[in-house]
């Protein structure tokens, strides 16, 4: 048990719920809403790449990092020395081992994006390039991956697999512009409680050059400006059930409010309550989606 705990750790779970979520709900658009067992096997061979995939890159940003994270996040398994080197070298090695094989066995459309997500992921964090190491060409690769690669990508990759055409539907840009929005705040926000470590070892995240509120009122602002996009195009575009859209994200925007009303940015705890309560929004988008699709 104690062996799952520290993979499970090491695999940063919040990462991997966001890729279950983001694929299963472009799987369940791809499909329409309907027939969702008759490629149950594409689906499961694309999720299995994206986690492996997931796995391998949160895996070698803790390598690189692990003297950062004895001070910014000295639970992780390799700082807290639960988990040794040579471990987390077998992990990352086979999860890229699998990510390229399940990847290529879904089709090559799909091998081939998941080497260039893998590529931004070995370029955000180990030299030369070491893009984390900036605020800008940080957020430009996590957005890049998590927004554009993945939503578009992904879904073009099962649209291609099961209906043989590359068409993006009005959907599919809505939720993928809301997801960058998302992704920017993301590369911002994982910052806040980490500026002592980012200070010490010369990492230059908008919290460090510009403070902690700026970076969390510049994250607010794209996100709620991203909120109120999806609630003009529910309203004035949604092809099916736009009262649902529109009320599932009034409520998710009033919650998001909450959430950055209650934080304390000279409480650490606060800060990483406030971040993971983040990540919870990003699911909801892909669930939102999926619902509104089975409707």
């Amino acid at each position: 048990m104690n062996t799952l705990k520290t993979f499970w750790q090491f695999s940063r779970p919040h990462t991997i719920i966001g890729s279950l979520c983001s694929i299963t709900a472009l799987y369940i658009i791809a499909c329409n809403g309907k027939g969702l067992q008759q490629y149950a096997w594409l689906y499961a061979v694309t999720l299995i790449a994206a986690l492996t995939c997931n796995v391998f890159i949160v895996g070698i940003n803790q390598m690189a990092d692990v003297e950062m994270d004895k001070i910014n996040k000295p639970y992780l398994p390799l700082a807290a020395g639960t988990l040794s080197r040579r471990a987390a070298m077998v992990i990352v090695c086979t999860a890229i081992v699998f990510a390229l094989l399940f990847a290529f066995i879904a089709s090559v459309f799909y091998g081939v994006l998941i080497i260039v997500i893998l590529l931004i992921g070995i370029a955000y964090s180990l030299p030369p390039l070491y893009l984390k190491q900036h605020h800008l060409p940080a957020a430009l690769a996590i957005t890049l991956v998590r927004g554009v690669l993945v939503n578009v990508g992904i879904f073009l990759h099962f649209q291609k697999s099961m209906h043989d055409n590359y068409i993006l539907p009005g959907h599919i840009w809505c939720l993928t512009f809301f997801i960058m929005a998302f992704s920017i705040a993301i590369a911002w926000f994982k910052d806040l409680p980490d500026t002592e470590g980012d200070a010490k070892f010369h990492v230059r995240t908008l919290a460090v050059l510009y403070s902690k509120k700026n970076a969390l009122r510049g994250g607010m602002m794209i996100v709620g400006a991203a909120y109120a996009a999806v609630l003009g195009w529910s309203f004035f575009y949604a092809e099916r059930y736009p009262v649902f859209l529109v009320a599932t994200h009034i409520a998710l925007l009033l919650l998001f409010l909450l959430n950055y009303y209650f934080v304390e940015l000279n409480d650490q705890y606060s800060i990483k309550k406030f971040y993971l309560r983040f990540w919870i929004f990003f699911f909801a988008e892909y669930i939102v989606f999926s619902v509104w699709m089975l409707l």
